[in-house]
């Protein structure tokens, strides 16, 4: 029988089994199976030792007893034990191969992936720029962590759905209206229009504070344009237009698509039900002319109330919230949804799932899986928030064009006879990924320094690091005149030496990362897999020539390099990363 894509898990079923034979399960036996040290082996059971404490039982005996049931595992498996009652588990040569035969392409690695989430539909709520305004290095770690969650739900069998929710409707549009019918720049408009907005937006704002009447004005416009004034409204939906296609420039080259962009304006007629619905259910209640939610009962908020509804009548972040999460289970029908939205709105969050929660179990509905996503904040190398030197937030548009032009020095430093042409397609792919790899290479719940020298290196655990890994195999199939999509691996034979061991081990270990990154929502964990699967390669290259004279050692050393190649880019592809250069 071959072995699935995830051994431990497979582990994991089997030594659940042999507990449930020695009736261990209904006392609480888990088996704990969990990556081993590489000394011990591949992957180790843990269980018996906590089990046997708690039972008062000699914890190698216990372990023993479940060894003795896994005859059916030998044929993949060295068995060991170890210490007190640790069960390791070293794959054998032939099974690693066997792996290896399996799982020879992304297509048959997702279908090894399915998890519990296989037929879910998840919604994953991500980047949520304002428009009239442009994007800027605060809306980076949103987009590039939502974007790899999404692929990796993706690939673990979810259904996913990526909304972007926007912030289109406020107080700011009465301001911006009233400056754009007295003060547009057509010309600008036309060449950079979020720049041209946000031109406007100051020197209505900087009228309004210094006139009152002027302010009265822009009030005037903002009560139009949410009476459904046609003027105004058409201009409050150019603004928008054109906003979102001046984001999907940036998301064209971060690699994001929307399925659905609807933003706090498209909920705007949808608040009054939620003032309804949780009235009647007696969550909400009137305090000080405001509508709001208690949450006695939790530590944080004994006397912080959620309001929900303003004094002046408004509805808010918290209404218009509530309407999506419902909008969200009644429409999309989802089993989940993910909020990329960082830490900042902890408490926010908190009483928004927690007002969720009662409001559904008093309504009879069952609440869809609710996660924040929460990330940390970019900084510069003095350790506060990453801004320019004049103080103003850096426009991400400016940081992912820095980040070619620094790459396209690296690559002319290294390939200075490469045509520029092509070293400028290097430059445009690795400089891009360089930034989201910076990102996502981080835990998302820690702050992190932006530091361009460490970013772009073809040193430590950086996109360039990686890509350069991806070009270094495709170098090998290029060299001796192979195609990588069709490697000549007929004929290879089962790992023997150190390195190819050591390496087929390592990608046998690619489903763990896989579905730790995908459980935690934590694609920092993926990213370090793939550092350590790269730097193993590099030994394994050192020490093994690939295109030798003996047919089984080179169909062997093809096969673990294309499989290398496989699981890098579909590791890489996972984090939203482009892996399409032939050299670098």
């Amino acid at each position: 029988m071959s072995l699935p894509f995830n051994v431990a898990s497979h582990l994991d079923t089997v030594l659940r089994s042999a507990a449930g034979q020695l009736g261990l399960l209904e006392r609480g036996f888990q088996p704990e199976v969990r990556v081993a040290d590489p000394a011990n082996g591949d992957f180790q059971a843990n269980g018996a030792l906590a089990f046997a404490k708690r039972e008062k039982q000699n914890p190698r005996a216990l372990a023993q007893q479940i060894v003795d049931q896994l005859g059916a595992l030998k044929a993949h498996f060295d068995i060991t034990l170890a210490g007190p009652g640790f069960i390791n588990f070293r794959l054998q040569p032939p099974a690693l191969l066997d792996w290896l035969q399996t799982y020879d392409s992304e297509t048959h690695l997702q279908s090894g992936a399915a998890s519990a989430r296989q037929n879910q539909t998840w919604i994953v709520d991500y980047s949520s720029p304002n428009t009239a305004k442009q994007m800027h290095v605060g809306h980076l770690r949103s987009a590039v962590i939502g974007e790899a969650i999404c692929r990796l739900l993706a690939f673990s069998g979810a259904k996913v759905i990526r909304d972007n929710h926007i912030g289109d409707w406020g107080t700011q549009f009465g301001k911006l209206i009233w400056a754009y019918k007295r003060h547009l720049n057509p010309a600008t408009l036309a060449a950079e229009p979020l720049e041209e907005f946000e031109r406007l937006y100051k020197l209505g704002n900087n009228a309004a504070e210094a006139d009152p009447a002027v302010l009265t004005e822009a009030q005037q416009e903002l009560v139009k344009l949410q009476g459904g004034d046609a003027e105004n409204r058409a201009i409050w939906q150019k603004i928008n237009d054109v906003s979102l296609a001046a984001f999907q420039l940036i998301y064209d080259q971060l690699g994001i698509r929307f399925d659905a962009t609807l933003g706090e304006s498209f909920y705007n007629d949808k608040v009054e039900r939620i003032y309804r619905e949780l009235t009647d259910c007696g969550l909400a209640e009137e305090s000080q002319g405001a509508l709001v939610v208690f949450h006695p009962e939790h530590p944080r908020f004994k006397t912080q109330p959620f309001i929900i509804r303003k004094k002046d009548g408004a509805a808010n972040y918290a209404s218009s919230d509530l309407a999506t999460v419902l909008h969200r289970f009644e429409h999309f029908k989802v089993d989940g949804a993910a909020y990329v939205i960082d830490f900042r709105q902890s408490d926010h969050m908190d009483q928004l799932f927690l007002t969720a929660k009662k409001w559904f179990e008093k309504t009879g509905r069952k609440l869809p899986q609710l996660e924040h996503v929460d990330f940390g904040t970019v900084l510069g190398e003095n350790n506060k928030p990453l801004k320019t030197r004049e103080g103003e937030n850096i426009r991400l548009k400016d940081l992912l064009n820095e980040a070619r032009e620094r790459a396209f020095a690296l690559v002319s430093s290294k390939n200075p006879d490469f045509p520029e042409a092509e070293r400028r397609a290097i430059a445009d792919l690795v400089g891009v990924a360089s930034v989201q790899y910076a990102d996502l290479s981080q835990n998302r719940s820690s702050d992190y320094v932006f530091a361009w020298d460490k970013m772009i290196s073809l040193e430590g655990n950086t996109a360039a690091y990686l890509l350069y890994a991806v070009s270094r195999v495709r170098s090998i199939f290029r060299k001796a005149g192979l195609d990588p999509a069709h490697p000549p691996v007929a004929g290879a034979t089962a790992p023997e030496t150190a390195q190819e061991l050591a390496l087929a081990r390592k990608l046998v270990k690619f489903s763990d990362a896989v579905q730790l990154a995908t459980n935690t929502l934590r694609p920092h964990f993926l990213g370090l897999y793939l550092y350590e699967l790269a730097s193993e390669f590099s030994t394994f290259y050192a020490a093994d020539k690939v295109i030798v004279d003996d047919p089984a050692v080179k169909a062997r050393r093809l096969l673990l390099c294309h499989r290398t190649l496989t699981v890098l880019e579909t590791g890489l592809h996972l984090l939203g990363l482009r892996t399409d250069l032939e050299r670098m």
